[in-house]
C-alpha cells in the first residue's frame, strides 16, 4: 500500500472512530451541553488534530505538517464567524439547548461532503487555469472587505431556498418531537422544526465554504492537506461553539481581524509570481493578527459590556 493511501485510510478511520465515539457513545442521550463538558471536547477535538498534524510531519516532511497547521488555524478562526450564524439560528428557531449537538453532529456530516466537492473543484480549477489564483485571490480579498464592513448577521429562513423547496415537497409539524426530524403525521411522514434547522445550518455553511475554501487554497492546493485540515477544523467545531456561545460577543474585534486576514492572503494569491516567502511567515502574520484582535477585544470591550 503506498504511502498516499496510507495516510487516507488513517485518516478516514480517525475521523469514523472520533464521530462514533462522540455520537455514539459520550453524546448518545441528547443533553445540555455544559461548558466544562464543551471545553472538553474542544480540547479533545484539538489535541486530536494536532496529533495527526505530527502525523503528517513524520509522513510528509516540516513543509506539508505546517501547511496543515497553518490551514487548520485558518480554518479553526474563520469558523468562528460561522458559529456566530448558528447562535442566531438556534434562536430564531427556538431550537431546545439539548438538541443543538444533534444539529450540529448531523450538520458537520453534511458540511463532510460538501468541502470535499468544494475542494476537488477548486484544486481543478487552480491547476488547470493559472489564471484561477487571480480570480480566487480577488474573491478572498471581496470576502474580508465585505467582512470588514459588515456590522450584523441577518438570519432570514423564509428566504432560503432549501427550505422553501422542503416545505413544497415534505409535510411539515409545527411543534419539535424530541430529537427526531420527522414524524408519522397520518398516513404519511411529516418534517419536524428540527429539520428545517438542520437545512439552514447545512446552506450556511454551503456559504461560508465558497468563502473558507479558497482562503485555505491560497495556503497549500494539496489535495491531503487542504481537506483534512478542513475536517479536523469542522469536527472541533460543534465543542467549540457550546464553549464560545456565551463568550462571542467578548470578542468583537475578531471580525476585522479575520476580514484583515482574508485581504492578506488573497494578495497573497495574486501576488504569488512576484514575492516569495516561507509558510512560516503566513503562520506568524496569521497569528499576530488573531492575538492582537482578541487582545483589543478584551483590553476596549464593547460600550454596553462597561455599562453592565
Amino acid at each position: 500500500m503506498s504511502l498516499g493511501v496510507t495516510l487516507w485510510v488513517v485518516f478516514g478511520l480517525s475521523v469514523l472512530g472520533m464521530l462514533i465515539l462522540d455520537l455514539g457513545v459520550f453524546n448518545r442521550k441528547a443533553h445540555d451541553i455544559k461548558l466544562k463538558e464543551a471545553l472538553v471536547w474542544s480540547v479533545i477535538w484539538t489535541v486530536v488534530a494536532l496529533m495527526f498534524n505530527g502525523g503528517v510531519y513524520f509522513a510528509l516532511g516540516s513543509q506539508r505538517a505546517l501547511e496543515f497547521f497553518v490551514a487548520y488555524l485558518l480554518e479553526r478562526s474563520l469558523s468562528i464567524d460561522n458559529l456566530f450564524i448558528f447562535l442566531l439560528v438556534f434562536a430564531y428557531f427556538k431550537v431546545p439547548r439539548r438538541l443543538e449537538h444533534k444539529v450540529l453532529f448531523w450538520g458537520i456530516l453534511g458540511a463532510l461532503i460538501m468541502r470535499a466537492v468544494f475542494i476537488v473543484a477548486g484544486i481543478a480549477f487552480v491547476r488547470k487555469f493559472q489564471w484561477a489564483a487571480y480570480v480566487l485571490g480577488g474573491l478572498v480579498i471581496f470576502t474580508g472587505i465585505k467582512m470588514l464592513f459588515q456590522k450584523d448577521h441577518a438570519v432570514e429562513p423564509s428566504k432560503n431556498i432549501l427550505i422553501r423547496l422542503a416545505r413544497k415537497v415534505v409535510p411539515m409539524v409545527t411543534d419539535y418531537s424530541g430529537d427526531r426530524f420527522f414524524v408519522r403525521h397520518g398516513k404519511a411522514m411529516a418534517a419536524t422544526p428540527l429539520f428545517i434547522v438542520l437545512l439552514v445550518v447545512e446552506s450556511t455553511d454551503v456559504i461560508f465554504a465558497a468563502d473558507s475554501i479558497p482562503a485555505v487554497l491560497g495556503i497549500t492546493v494539496d489535495p491531503f492537506v487542504v481537506y483534512s485540515s478542513n475536517v479536523f477544523a469542522i469536527l472541533g467545531m460543534r465543542a467549540l461553539y457550546f464553549a464560545l456561545a456565551g463568550a462571542m460577543q467578548m470578542f468583537h474585534h475578531l471580525n476585522y481581524g479575520l476580514a484583515v486576514i482574508l485581504v492578506f492572503i488573497g494578495a497573497k494569491m495574486i501576488a504569488k509570481d512576484y514575492v516569495h516567502h516561507s509558510i512560516v511567515v503566513d503562520l506568524l502574520i496569521i497569528a499576530s493578527i488573531l492575538l492582537f484582535s482578541v487582545a483589543t477585544s478584551v483590553v476596549w470591550p464593547k460600550k454596553d459590556e462597561i455599562k453592565a
